[in-house]
């Protein structure tokens, strides 16, 4: 075959602080081996990708022009990305498309012509070169788009529950959960029969999660939140929580809730309960320091969660039971849900950019490259 040429979308941010995103146009060579040639046809916007995509860099008031933007990296910033500066960064961790060519491996033949989704990175292109043994085919009837967000959400959802489980805790708490992972997870909860606490920061959030069955949710901003979060702790018997905020509080409250429960009825100590509280930071919706306020003992433990470390100890049984999970359930208990649909050259207009760089919960956005 002749070599394919398209578009990709990349990020580069320089010694001085300017961040530039732009489109270029990439010539993939032929497929060997177990390589094949995806024509992507969708891919989401998830929160890891605006990390690398934009990091902190002010969109405001950007440049912005016919397929580029400039942005200035605060200093803060920059000294956690030493290692990019001057590198063009492929950006999109996941999506979906068509193969169109394939090496000479049988395992890169069989999916000729084949609609597939795969996580290799750089899927804000329209064509990328893959390993034909990272795609996972999609099942009859599933779409592009159905398959575009397959993995980092749906994985995630899977991951809460499996570390929930590895770690003796019988029930979770979930911030941020109007949102399409959270959305996930309430009906993944519902089919594993586990008590789940949705948090979420409004009214009209309550109403979302109430409609798809949830049976705790709590609106953080409401008058009355704490007492309701110990009611609801306290009937669940949740011990551990996911947050995808980690600025401000909220972790601290919830914590500090969790220790109420667990001490309710107990002889005081001065060391508080034993009763072990988790917290594992997942997302960064609130760039502020996370506060704590020591008043839930000394039993606890907060730290970070990402799911490809997870992954990586879960090990492959595990990882292959939870894909398989996915690809059963892509159009039901796994289906993302988007607000607009976009192309490349869209995704860097000033307008798109400010609406999916704001992460609103349930305006989820789509890359068409074609």
């Amino acid at each position: 075959m002749s070599d394919i040429t398209g578009l990709q979308l990349l990020s580069t941010l320089s010694p001085d602080g300017r961040l530039t995103v732009s489109l270029a146009e990439q010539t993939l060579p032929a497929p060997t081996g177990y390589q094949v040639v995806l024509r992507v046809e969708a891919a989401p916007i998830n929160p890891s990708d605006l990390g690398l995509l934009l990091g902190a860099a002010d969109v405001e008031h950007a440049e912005y022009g016919d397929g580029y933007l400039v942005a200035q990296m605060p200093e803060a910033a920059m000294r956690a990305m030493t290692s990019r500066l001057g590198e063009p960064m492929t950006v999109g961790n996941e999506g979906a498309g068509t193969v169109i060519a394939a090496g000479e491996a049988p395992e890169a033949q069989a999916l000729l012509g084949k609609l597939v989704t795969c996580v290799p990175g750089g899927m804000y292109a329209q064509y990328r070169l893959v390993d034909a043994r990272a795609c996972m085919v999609l099942p009859d009837g599933a779409t592009a788009e159905h398959g575009a967000s397959a993995f980092v959400n749906p994985m995630t959802a899977l991951g809460f529950v499996e570390t929930m489980r590895a770690e003796g805790h019988k029930a979770l708490v979930h911030t941020a959960s109007a949102s399409n992972l959270g959305q996930m997870l309430v009906k993944l909860c519902q089919a594993e029969d586990i008590p789940l606490v949705n948090i979420v920061r409004s009214p009209a959030q309550v109403a979302l999660l109430r409609d798809l069955g949830a049976h705790h949710v709590l609106d953080s901003s409401a008058d009355g939140f704490t007492e309701e979060l110990v009611a609801a702790l306290a009937e669940t018997g949740a011990t551990i929580v996911f947050d995808a905020i980690g600025g401000g509080a909220l972790v601290s409250r919830i914590l500090g809730a969790m220790e109420q429960v667990a001490s309710a009825g107990a002889a005081y100590s001065r060391y508080g309960s034993t009763t072990l509280k988790q917290a594992y930071i997942y997302g960064a919706l609130d760039l502020s320091p996370t506060l704590l306020t020591r008043s839930f003992g000394f039993s606890w433990r907060v730290g970070g969660w990402l799911l490809t470390p997870f992954l990586a100890q879960a090990g492959a049984d595990v990882v292959e039971r939870m894909r398989a999970r996915i690809r059963d359930n892509l159009t039901t208990l796994f289906a993302s849900n988007y607000k607009t649909r976009i192309s490349l050259k869209d995704a860097l207009t000033r307008d798109a950019l400010l609406a999916y760089n704001a992460r609103r919960t349930g305006e989820k956005y789509l890359i068409v490259p074609h």
